[in-house]
Formats: structure tokens, C-alpha cells, sequence
């Protein structure tokens, strides 16, 4: 495998497993919590400096439906990252004490809440490139061809991640958490295993339900220029 794109896949795993240790703020305390954050804020910086070239094209070229809710996805994800970034430093007790903030309450209701939606964006974000990861692993583990028990056992076990996520979803209260904020925090108590299985599996319904309505899309876009 190219070296540039196992580096991109390397920094993107790390990123994402890092932003979910990062939103079990109540299991790993403030100071690990703000460390964490830190090194995202690396990574994602690192992230958009190797796709610095997806930026001078946004403008080029042709636009269909893919393209467009890409851009959108892309853009969303960028904007709420920087919010999240920013907010957290403002009302940073370990890292960043000296910044002088008299009522962060606002920031702090930024902060969470930017977090949740940053971390659905991010999973539909995934589901955009979810092709071309598979591809990359597929080459990584030397698979070239295709199978059909392969095929129907990948896509029975994201039918499982799924139903598992939607129930996790529920438990952990995220619909509420995403548009409420909540200052006394969410009576969500859970090992850190169980924290990691369930926010995997809620990431599992959009990275899935993503790649999956593309590949719909893709084949409407076929049959349309098929029937022009």
C-alpha cells in the first residue's frame, strides 16, 4: 500500500478512536479529557493538511448529488470541529487556565453540543469514504476477490451493528443530547468497554445507512443517464 495513504488511514483511526475516549469526559476525568482534545486538534489539523488539494477543487468540476451533500457533509464537519476546538479552550481549568472567561456557561453548552453533533458528522463523513476503506483494506489483508458468503456475512453483521446502535441511541438518550444540554451531565452509567461498544455501534447507523443510500443514489444517477 502506498505509504501516503496507509499514514492518512493511520491518522483518521487514531483521530476517531480518540474523539470517542474524548466524549467519555465522566469516565476518563478533565485532565485526560482535555489532553485528548489536544491531540485531536493535532490530528484533525494534520487530517485537512493532507487533504489541502479537496479544498482548491470544491470550486472545479462537474456537481452532482454525491458531490454536493459531500461538500455540505465536509464543510458542516469543519465548521463544527473548529466551534468545538475553540469553546473548549475558552473554558479549559487544566490546560489552558490563564484565559480569563467570567461565565462560560454558553461555551460550555457550545462545547457539548458541538461534540455530539461533531461526532454524528464524523460518522456520516466516514460513511462517505466507507468504499474506499474497504478497498484499502481489502489490499491491506491481500483480499482480491469477491465472495458471496463473505458479502452476505459483512452486511448481516452491519444489520446487527445498526439495531444494536438504534437501541444504544435510546438508552444513552442521544436525540436529547444532541439538541439539549444538560449541565448536571446524562445518567448514562456504563463501563468504558460498554461506552466504546455503544457509540461504535450508534457511529455504525451512519457510516452504514451513508454508504448505502450513496450506492441507492448512485444507481437512480445510472438509470437516469441510462433512460436519457
Amino acid at each position: 500500500m502506498n505509504p501516503k495513504v496507509l499514514f492518512r488511514l493511520v491518522n483518521d483511526l487514531v483521530m476517531t478512536v480518540l474523539m470517542l475516549i474524548a466524549m467519555a469526559y465522566y469516565i476518563t476525568g478533565n485532565m485526560v479529557h482535555e489532553v485528548i482534545g489536544v491531540v485531536v486538534l493535532l490530528l484533525f489539523i494534520v487530517h485537512n493538511f493532507l487533504n489541502r488539494r479537496w479544498y482548491k477543487s470544491i470550486f472545479k468540476g462537474k456537481y452532482n448529488m454525491r458531490r454536493i451533500l459531500q461538500i455540505a457533509i465536509n464543510l458542516l464537519f469543519l465548521v463544527t470541529m473548529v466551534l468545538m476546538m475553540i469553546s473548549a479552550m475558552l473554558i479549559s481549568s487544566d490546560l489552558f487556565p490563564f484565559i480569563p472567561i467570567n461565565n462560560d456557561m454558553v461555551l460550555r453548552q457550545i462545547h457539548v453540543q458541538t461534540a455530539y453533533w461533531g461526532f454524528i458528522i464524523m460518522a456520516v463523513h466516514i460513511g462517505f469514504s466507507w468504499g474506499m476503506i474497504l478497498n484499502s483494506v481489502r489490499r491491506m489483508t491481500g483480499i482480491t476477490g469477491t465472495s458471496r458468503i463473505r458479502t452476505i456475512a459483512l452486511r448481516i453483521l452491519s444489520v446487527l451493528i445498526v439495531v444494536y446502535g438504534v437501541h444504544a441511541s435510546f438508552e444513552g438518550e442521544m436525540g436529547s443530547k444532541l439538541f439539549i444540554y444538560n449541565p448536571f451531565g446524562w445518567s448514562y452509567d456504563v463501563t468504558t468497554i460498554r461506552f466504546l461498544i455503544d457509540n461504535l455501534s450508534i457511529m455504525g447507523i451512519y457510516i452504514f445507512g451513508t454508504h448505502y443510500a450513496l450506492k441507492f443514489i448512485q444507481k437512480q444517477d445510472k438509470r437516469a443517464e441510462q433512460t436519457i
